[in-house]
């Protein structure tokens, strides 16, 4: 086992020196406010060696645009930059990101006439691009705010094909769901569901572009009780303040636990993949939160106060993983899902960074954090390694399958 282990450590370093002498590897990561980061150090982090398609866009028009997320954007993708550079390897990183953004909205371009994030994805010949959908959009229905499972699944295979064929589209939405009721269950109104959409051929599709989907992550603002929140714009980083305009009202909760709604997404997330072969895989971003959480090695609960407002972080209080508003994630949790993407765009490990990892030290997450957070990473990626339950007869041993099952059962019996 150790030579084995040596031998694959030996294989992953002439890997990445092969990787630098090559063409850079060309990546674009689109999405919103969970890609960009939404906060320093993460927003900014890395920002000069990432292209930030949309900066360009918004000094056109910044309406839609919150004043506290300033371009020009690192974030997730200026974190993947610096763990390929040490790794050795050699990647042409972009965003092209809006804060809500859904994939329908991306694809149609409906922030405003300035934004053509859907030309950002044509800009191009891409070797891989990475999907992130709004927060809660991939939920069933009625378990979101934003719960729109059908849009979701319509709109991830649209860029699929966009990316890939790149013909071009005329089409009605009704007739993209297959009838017009159908369409209206979505929550668009009869107009929108018949409006004609006018696509133009991408010139720089690639049949052998990698598209892979972001698994999102569990919201303790969806779980645990709390008063309705609004950004406070007086702050640096819109932080979350009480919403006086609505009464103090309570926050409407979806899910009784952060690990049910893990289990919805990945299922939402999975199926798509499953469903078309087009997609290189999942990035189980959302599963690496939960098992931090069902491994008791960051924050649980204590989230919010008796009065329903956050509770800033303590001296002492182990890993947050979100941020103040329970929504984004901290630079712990924006550090863990760029981790994720780095293992499983370049099949590294990401323990492989080790305790020195300099992206950690430069947003002040301490070396043993770090390590935990590479473990954890590293840790899941050997799970999603694995066939979904119903295939492990394929399978020659059954502990990483054993792992699989325990934390589906586990999760699934705290719903």
């Amino acid at each position: 086992m150790k030579r084995c282990t040596s031998f694959l450590a030996a294989a992953a370093l002439s890997l990445g020196s092969t990787a630098a002498l090559a063409d850079p590897i060309a990546i674009l990561f689109v999405g919103n406010s969970y890609t960009f980061g939404r906060v320093d150090p993460v927003l900014s982090y890395n920002a000069a060696n990432v292209h930030d398609l949309t900066a360009a866009f918004n000094a056109v028009s910044s309406a839609g645009s919150n004043p506290f997320e300033p371009h020009p954007w690192g974030g997730v993708p200026g974190l993947f930059k610096k763990f390929t550079d040490e790794a050795g390897l050699s990647y042409d990183v972009s965003i092209s990101a809006r804060n809500a953004a859904t994939l329908r909205g991306q694809f149609l371009n409906t922030a405003n006439a300035a934004w053509d994030l859907r030309g950002n994805v044509a800009s191009q010949v891409w070797n891989t691009v990475v999907l992130q959908e709004q927060s809660d959009a991939a939920l069933p229905a009625g378990r979101g705010k934003n719960a729109n499972l059908a849009q979701f699944n319509a709109y991830a295979d649209q860029f699929e094909r966009f990316i890939h064929n790149g013909a071009a589209q005329t089409y009605t939405e009704t007739q993209l769901y297959g009838s017009l009721a159908a369409c209206q269950a979505t929550g668009a109104s009869t107009t929108t569901c018949n409006t004609v959409r006018t696509i133009p051929q991408n010139p720089n599709a690639s049949a052998a572009t990698k598209v892979y989907l972001t698994d999102t992550w569990a919201r303790p603002d969806m779980v645990f009780a709390h008063k309705i929140t609004t950004p406070d714009l007086t702050t640096a980083d819109g932080r979350p303040i009480v919403d006086t305009s609505s009464a103090g009202g309570e926050a409407t909760l979806y899910y009784a636990s952060l690990a049910a709604m893990s289990a919805d997404l990945h299922a939402s997330f999975a199926a798509k993949a499953a469903s078309n072969p087009g997609f290189a895989g999942v990035i189980p971003v959302g599963d690496a939160f939960q098992l931090a959480v069902d491994q008791g090695l960051v924050k649980t609960g204590g989230f919010y106060d008796a009065s329903g407002v956050y509770v800033p972080e303590q001296p002492g209080d182990p890993m947050n993983l979100w941020w103040y508003d329970y929504l984004h994630a901290s630079k712990y949790g924006s550090y863990l899902d760029a981790l994720v993407q780095f293992g499983t765009i370049t099949g590294l490990d990401p323990l492989s960074l080790g305790a020195g990892e300099q992206a950690a030290r430069d947003l002040g997450i301490s070396a043993a954090d770090a390590l935990t957070l590479q473990r954890i990473a590293s840790q899941e990626l050997a799970i999603a390694a694995v066939p979904e339950p119903g295939t492990w007869a394929l399978l020659a041993g059954g502990l990483l399958f054993g792992a699989r099952v325990v934390r589906r059962r586990s999760a699934a019996s705290r719903r």
